[in-house]
């Protein structure tokens, strides 16, 4: 087991829960599944002025992830190179880990699918190169061939008025970026008025994995999620235990 591994939200909830039961690090470390090391350097590092608290814990992560992503941004030749490899096929991994081979970008590939979603919902095309594209985005019902297939569903529109006007933050709309061949999907989430993008990758679009993988990009955004507004999709099945 390393030394050390990256927390999810949900476990730094678990957490919290454990040492309010009374664990001790060690035994805690056992019921997250991770090594001593990284419970005790998660209670330092991620303290707050009162303490230790999963919120204010996952905020800082998040705010040093912002910073580092900041100083990581694309420059508009480091973004044509990108391109010029995904239109020649490449997926994001390949391009990534060929330009870190060259040290002439240090950029994730979950970065990457970031960008390219972004460049999506600006109208670009470059996501038609993408291994997992998905031809033809179908928003809301629009049909009777898929009615009846997500249990509880509700319709857009119920939606609350002030979605619709972008005027607060915490309102998503997820989608999936669907392979011709089966090697991923990407899930994506962009928020309405930022047009912040979280984009996660799966092997499939099998109900459970999608429904994680959501809840997931949003665990550390829980305090700003008023909304999430899917497709007719049967990926999103499981929005009843999403956010």
């Amino acid at each position: 087991m390393k030394d050390y591994q990256q927390l999810t939200c949900e476990q730094r909830y678990q957490i919290y829960r454990l040492q309010k039961a009374g664990f001790k690090p060690r035994e805690i470390a056992n019921e997250v599944g991770v090594n001593k090391s990284t419970i005790s350097r998660e209670l330092r590092r991620n303290r707050g002025q009162r303490g230790w608290h999963p919120k204010r814990a996952q905020e800082l992560r998040d705010k040093r992830i912002r910073q580092k992503a900041q100083a990581r941004r694309f420059s508009r030749e480091d973004w044509n190179k990108m391109e010029r490899m995904i239109r020649q096929d490449m997926s994001p991994e390949q391009a990534s880990a060929r330009l870190k081979l060259k040290d002439e970008l240090s950029n994730s590939h979950e970065t990457i699918y970031q960008y390219l979603y972004a460049d999506k919902l600006a109208g670009g095309d470059l996501w038609r190169y993408l291994r997992c594209q998905k031809p033809r985005r179908k928003r809301y019902a629009s049909g009777q061939e898929r009615r009846g297939t997500i249990r509880n569903r509700v319709s857009i529109d119920e939606r609350p008025e002030i979605v619709e006007q972008k005027t607060r933050i915490g309102d998503w709309e997820g989608d999936t970026v669907i392979g011709k061949h089966p090697q991923g999907v990407l899930v994506a989430l962009a928020e309405r008025k930022s047009r912040d993008i979280l984009a996660g990758q799966l092997q499939a679009t099998h109900v459970q994995g999608v429904t994680e993988k959501i809840n997931s990009l949003l665990c550390p955004h829980k305090h700003k999620c008023h909304t999430v507004t899917f497709d007719n999709g049967k990926e999103f099945a499981g929005h009843e235990t999403i956010a």
